[in-house]
């Protein structure tokens, strides 16, 4: 499993939008845009694919804790900042 991979899924299942996940590496002090963003969640053989290495999943990893938990100096809980969207229903 590629860093790719692990980017995609974490992405899936806490249902962030390229927004959140700009601003949890924002949060870690990564400066990334939305269109660098795009290049990690392409398929592999798209000619603007570009491989997730070590330290930027790394810095989104270290976000994540931020954004979930907040900082030492600032607590909070983690079940407010997970955005509960209502889930599409079948008529």
């Amino acid at each position: 499993m590629t860093n790719n991979d692990v980017l995609k899924k974490l992405r899936v299942a806490l249902q962030l939008r390229d927004e959140d996940i700009v601003e949890i590496l924002k949060m870690a002090d990564l400066r990334v845009s939305k269109s660098e963003l795009g290049a990690f969640f392409r398929k592999e053989d798209h000619p603007k694919y570009m491989e997730c290495g070590d330290q930027i999943l790394r810095y989104f990893l270290n976000g994540l804790v931020i954004y979930l938990r907040g900082t030492k100096e600032k607590p909070k809980n983690p079940a407010e900042s997970l955005k509960t969207k209502p889930k599409a229903t079948i008529d």
